[in-house]
This record gives structure tokens, C-alpha cells and sequence, in this order.
């Protein structure tokens, strides 16, 4: 009974986090999702669960491709088309990890949404203190033009 109230909180949790979350944090869950459940379906190799492994590699797959629809070809530019290859080769990597169920391939594609994302969570970064310091400069000059506006 206690697992299954644990999971329900989790999983609200999760909704809510995914309801409030800006663009570059949906990102970011993405991401974290894929790396978690290619964990996952590690583990599930090692334990010879094959259609769990293929379950959870198949999400990490949508995962990706939902990634690749995000991607903005029109303003991306070079960057677009290198992580367009990018996705493509690691869903293709993830295909051929299952069928052979090689721990090591999936390894690889970890390593390579680990690079992703930590880059992304840089930017994730300076987008947070930029909008940071325009909503102080805002906040600033709201008060300013307030205080302007009280006589005393």
C-alpha cells in the first residue's frame, strides 16, 4: 500500500514539475527521463527482463524523436542539422543495443545525451540569469516610476 501511494505522489510530482516548467526545463526533463530509463533498461538486461529492456529503450527512443521535433531548423541553422545526426545516430544505436542487448551501446548513448545535456543546462543557466536580471531591471524601474508618482 505504501508503494503505490509513494508512486502516485511521484508521479504528481512529476505532472506538476512538467505543468510550471518553462521550455528549457521541459528539455531538461526529456533529457533526464532518457538517461533514466536507459539505466533502467541496463539493469533490466542484466536481469534478462527483454521486454521490460524493450519497453524502456522504445521510450528513450520516442524521447529522442521528440527531441528531434523540437529542434528549429529555420533558426538553428548548422547547430539543427548536427544534433538532427546526432538523435538519428543514437536512436539508431539504441535499435541495434536492444536487438543485441549490448549494455556497452547504451553506455555509449548516455555518454552522449550526458554531454547534451550538460551543455544544456549551461545555457538552461544564462537563460535563467538573463531573465533574472530583466526582471530585476523591470521590478527597478516599476518602483522607480512609482515612487515618482507618490507626493508626499
Amino acid at each position: 500500500m505504501y508503494n503505490s501511494g509513494a508512486k502516485q505522489y511521484q508521479q504528481v510530482n512529476r505532472t506538476s514539475e512538467v505543468l510550471d516548467a518553462d521550455p528549457h526545463r521541459l528539455i531538461q526533463l526529456l533529457m533526464e527521463a532518457a538517461l533514466t530509463r536507459m539505466s533502467q533498461a541496463k539493469g533490466a538486461i542484466d536481469r534478462k527482463e527483454m521486454d521490460t529492456k524493450a519497453n524502456l529503450l522504445g521510450r528513450v527512443m520516442e524521447i529522442i524523436q521528440t527531441l528531434q521535433d523540437s529542434l528549429d531548423h529555420s533558426q538553428g541553422g548548422d547547430i539543427a542539422d548536427n544534433f538532427e545526426r546526432l538523435y538519428d545516430y543514437m536512436n539508431r544505436r539504441l535499435l541495434e543495443a536492444s536487438r543485441l542487448n549490448d549494455v556497452d551501446m547504451i553506455d555509449e548513448v548516455m555518454g552522449l545525451m550526458l554531454e547534451v545535456k550538460q551543455g544544456w543546462d549551461g545555457i538552461r543557466q544564462e537563460y535563467l540569469q538573463s531573465t533574472q536580471s530583466h526582471s530585476s531591471v523591470s521590478q527597478a524601474d516599476s518602483e522607480s516610476r512609482l515612487a515618482s508618482q507618490i507626493t508626499v
